[in-house]
């Protein structure tokens, strides 16, 4: 019999093949650098684990609100108004399993079977899968990083159509490290107000932003309505394994994203909502202080070393342009021999729609960054 259509579309993640195979050589006892997480290298702050054991104790294991419990979804409120001077009420927030799932409502919520999305490469491998499971359609608009890896409206006017119903946005940008300063989010949202259209707005990386402070595009006059943002703990405080993310929209956004919720997962991991209403109490500046000072160094060793790069000014990526050393390997190829002959893993950017760059992660330690550098500098430059 016949499987889904759109499922078998879909490729596998070259980013996880990778990173499978790195780890497990690793695992084996040879010596491999990893340059490949997606998530920080910091333990959950302590006083997190003991909110999630309390809860435990206290017998709160039982299902929830659907959407959240009450205090998480009035904690991110407040969250909200101090951190982005954004006005929310605790029904316009759905708490998810994850970013990813808050992103999977949120395309779910808005799109028609043949609707199109705008997705600004290079971008996160999930957001075309995603879009494509909904039955949407995805344009993509390309940026260099000749230009910051930023959009202009002269790129919009040439993709948007009538069938475009959604602009997807990622500041801080996983994988170029890019921040939108506030004159390209205003373009966007003028360009969203102008073609009646909405923005999705991920911003998990909203707290690892170095030079540019973070700014939401739902704080622009006329967003609120048309602005979905996608946020959530698993950056900001080391919460990847907890599974929680959360979208504020409005009310009639989010009535909808509750009824996918609540007709897929049901409800968050109730313990995991009680340590996530904590975190928001708990200070992690000195995660975000750490990645900067890594961000620094792994930028001053690239320099040094005669590497093309673009210097990230948040998340804890930087994309290397590798073309010259590729020969005619693909990118995949060029990683793969370089984990096996360099005994570095990186991630080839291909998936990320930037074939021949490669996404380096800094969230491991200091030492490791200068370790692995020096191997790629030795390995490619010096031979």
């Amino acid at each position: 019999m016949a499987l889904s259509s759109t499922v078998e579309s879909m490729k596998t993640s070259t980013t996880l093949k990778i990173d499978a195979l790195a780890k497990e050589m690793k695992n084996a006892g040879k010596d491999v650098v990893l340059f490949t997480a997606g998530e920080p290298d910091f333990p959950t702050p302590e006083p997190i684990k003991m909110a999630a054991k309390a809860a435990i104790d206290s017998n709160f294991t039982k299902y929830t609100n659907s959407n959240g419990i009450q205090e998480l979804r009035m904690g991110i409120v407040k969250k909200l108004q101090k951190d982005n001077r954004l006005n929310y009420t605790p029904d316009q927030i759905v708490v998810s399993n994850g970013g990813k799932q808050a992103l999977f409502n949120a395309f779910g919520a808005i799109l028609e079977v043949g609707d199109e999305v705008i997705v600004i490469t290079p971008a996160w491998v999930s957001y075309i899968p995603q879009i494509k499971m909904w039955k949407g359609n995805v344009v993509l608009l390309k940026t260099f990083p000749e230009t910051g890896y930023l959009p202009d409206e002269k790129s919009f006017e040439k993709v948007v159509s009538p069938k475009t119903k959604a602009i997807l946005i990622n500041s801080p940008n996983n994988p170029t490290g890019a921040i939108y300063p506030p004159k390209t989010l205003e373009m966007i949202a003028n360009f969203a107000k102008k073609h009646d259209l909405y923005v999705v707005a991920d911003e998990i990386y909203e707290k690892l932003s170095y030079d540019l402070p973070h700014l939401s595009i739902a704080s622009f006059d006329g967003m609120a309505e048309r602005a979905i943002i996608i946020n959530g703990f698993s950056k900001s405080y080391a919460m990847t394994g907890w599974r929680i993310g959360y979208s504020a929209s409005s009310q009639v956004i989010a009535k909808e994203i509750s009824k996918i919720q609540s007709h897929t997962t049901s409800n968050v991991n109730s313990i995991a909502q009680v340590a996530a209403l904590k975190a928001l109490d708990v200070d992690t500046s000195y995660m975000a202080k750490e990645f900067k000072e890594r961000r620094d160094l792994t930028v001053d060793l690239l320099s040094k070393a005669g590497f093309k790069f673009f210097k990230p000014q948040g998340a804890f990526y930087v994309m290397i342009d590798m073309r010259e050393f590729m020969s005619e390997k693909s990118t995949e190829e060029f990683c793969l021999d370089l984990i096996k002959t360099a005994g570095v893993a990186m991630i080839p950017a291909d998936d990320f729609y930037a074939p021949g760059f490669v996404r380096m992660s800094f969230s491991t330690s200091k030492q490791e960054i200068e370790n692995g550098i020096q191997r790629m500098k030795s390995h490619l430059i010096a031979s």
